[in-house]
């Protein structure tokens, strides 16, 4: 049936019991145990997206790039550019009115909106403390906070106040002793922080590797570390950049949600899905084809956290 770009369609195929559908990917790195042993079986190959020849066979080519150039089969999925983490859920449907199940993915979404905003009313119950949520990363030499609306709204939904309603900017270079020392100040009022810096290398990025890259030697007042709680999004990974976060994390934002609740609240009896604690040295959460233990044929239902 289609051939797309990898990530967040897939989980919603499985949802949807479409798997047995999909004829090609453009890259074996995809972060899905099923689609890998599918792979692996040599029943979905592997074709180069630069080649229209090879797209042409397939009836659907699902692309979230829209500034590609497009052919007629073409057919934009583009999640990633809603602002809130229903809204991105949502594609679900656009998913099922195109391949003709429209009411499997109602109900998918409806289990998973119901989910959702019963954990969302799960903080009115809670005390007034709101911890302060850092989202932030690196790269070339430079330290910024995210602005990525649907980021901050899982903040909001989970408890937690964000850290960007109380800066004045939102870039801050480390050669810069005046950007560097207003960084440090800013972080010693951060109760999380949730490292999303881009690695090739996953598996050794570790809280040595945060605190060279914000380059502190004293780090006494950082609440988040002597609390311990410093995070990053990239548990469930494969072949070292394929995330999941892009793939069912996008499709199964309650999950994000009870995530952040353990990670704002801790209880310690309560195991993340997509955040890993690098503070603690968690590591990650390979994606083989060996976990793989479903038959493909039979739509997945979402998975719904406890709601008490």
């Amino acid at each position: 049936m289609s051939i797309f770009f990898f990530y967040c369609i897939l989980f919603n195929m499985q949802l949807l019991g479409l798997l047995g559908s999909l004829k090609g990917i453009t890259s074996d790195s995809v972060a899905s145990q099923c689609v890998l042993k599918l792979y692996e079986a040599g029943e979905i190959e592997v074709i180069d997206k630069s080649e229209p020849q090879q797209l042409a066979k397939f009836a659907a080519h699902f692309i979230t790039y829209t500034d590609q150039p497009q052919a007629c089969n073409f057919a934009s999925f583009v999640p990633y550019g809603e602002d809130n983490p229903l809204q991105r859920a949502e594609w679900i449907k656009f998913l099922g009115v195109f391949a003709n199940v429209e009411s499997r993915a109602n109900q998918v979404y409806d289990a998973v909106t119901q989910s959702y905003q019963c954990l969302t009313n799960r903080t009115k119950g809670r005390t007034s403390f709101k911890p302060t949520v850092a989202w932030m990363q690196y790269e070339n030499g430079i330290w910024s906070f995210t602005k990525e609306t649907y980021k901050l709204k899982y903040v909001e939904d989970a408890g937690g106040e964000n850290v960007d309603d109380s800066i004045n900017k939102i870039t801050y270079n480390i050669s810069s002793p005046d950007d560097l020392d207003q960084l440090h100040a800013i972080l010693c009022t951060v109760d999380v922080v949730i490292d999303e810096t881009y690695t090739s290398d996953a598996v050794n990025y570790n809280s040595s590797t945060f605190l060279q890259n914000i380059n502190v030697e004293d780090h006494s007042c950082f609440v988040f570390l002597s609390n311990q709680s410093l995070w990053r999004y990239d548990k469930r990974i494969q072949n070292s950049t394929a995330l999941d976060w892009y793939n069912g994390a996008v499709s199964q934002p309650q999950l994000v949600l009870a995530d952040l609740f353990e990670v704002f609240f801790p209880t310690g009896n309560y195991t993340t899905t997509y955040f890993r604690n690098i503070a603690k040295d968690e590591g990650v959460v390979h994606i083989t084809s060996e976990m793989c233990d479903r038959d493909i044929s039979i739509a997945m239902e979402p998975t719904i956290p406890a709601c008490g």
